[in-house]
């Protein structure tokens, strides 16, 4: 049975020194993490391939100062997540293990990656108000999985709880999660465009102008001129 060892030795003969600022790039985190110079792309097909990892390894994982080797563990949660007939036990384990360790998904690509299929999967059949516990986090990794997670709402059409935690969040002063809230509600404004106008809106004064420009991008060209301009 394969190891955290497996995929860190995985990883580090991926390795290229040569890469370590491109890939530094993307990190947010703080000073808390190395980075060895895996690219995401040469990192995911690492962890697709370690995807039957049991979970106390993958936790290891997430305990590692390598910023690489986190996202190799959250994206081996995220493949486990997304099959279709994981067991129901092994679902609340992932959901767990991800609440659990937030404080090792320290970067907005963590949370983009897995919060989706590990927090929003889980939830779509069960109360969701753990998603405004989330948001009201003074996390802002925590506030941000609060809205990404609602992604998997939105695929099934179901946009109110995305709008709610976008509320909450509309004030918020972290860029990151800002970035959430644009990219999101716009998605979900592709399923209830009405909804996203009534949001924006509410909202213009809390919104930055970025986060409008972002959250507009697509909807007509009139609508988008008279909430930029209000």
């Amino acid at each position: 049975m394969a190891t955290a060892k497996d995929v860190v030795a995985a990883l580090e003969a991926e390795a290229d020194p040569t890469d370590i600022d491109y890939v530094a790039r993307f990190y947010k985190g703080g000073p808390s993490a190395e980075v060895i110079g895996v690219r995401m792309p040469k990192v995911f097909p690492i962890a697709k391939s370690f995807k039957s990892l049991p979970l106390d390894e993958a936790e290891k994982l997430l305990d590692d100062i390598r910023y690489e080797v986190r996202m190799a563990a959250v994206s081996i949660m995220d493949f486990q997540a997304r099959q279709k007939k994981l067991d129901p036990g092994h679902r609340a384990a992932l959901f767990r293990l991800y609440l659990d360790r937030h404080d090792r998904l320290n970067n907005w690509d963590f949370v983009d990656r897995a919060a989706p299929h590990v927090i929003g999967e889980y939830l779509v059949d069960k109360d969701r108000t753990v998603l405004d516990e989330l948001a009201h986090s003074a996390n802002p990794n925590e506030r941000r999985t609060a809205l990404v997670a609602t992604y998997a709402f939105i695929k099934r059409g179901e946009v109110s709880d995305t709008f709610r935690i976008a509320e909450i969040l509309a004030g918020d002063t972290d860029n990151y999660v800002q970035k959430a809230i644009g990219s999101w509600v716009r998605e979900a404004g592709k399923k209830d465009e009405a909804a996203l106008v009534a949001y924006l809106t509410a909202n213009t004064d809390r919104l930055p102008k970025t986060t409008m420009t972002a959250a507009t991008k697509l909807l007509p060209e009139e609508t988008r001129s008279e909430l930029r301009g209000r």
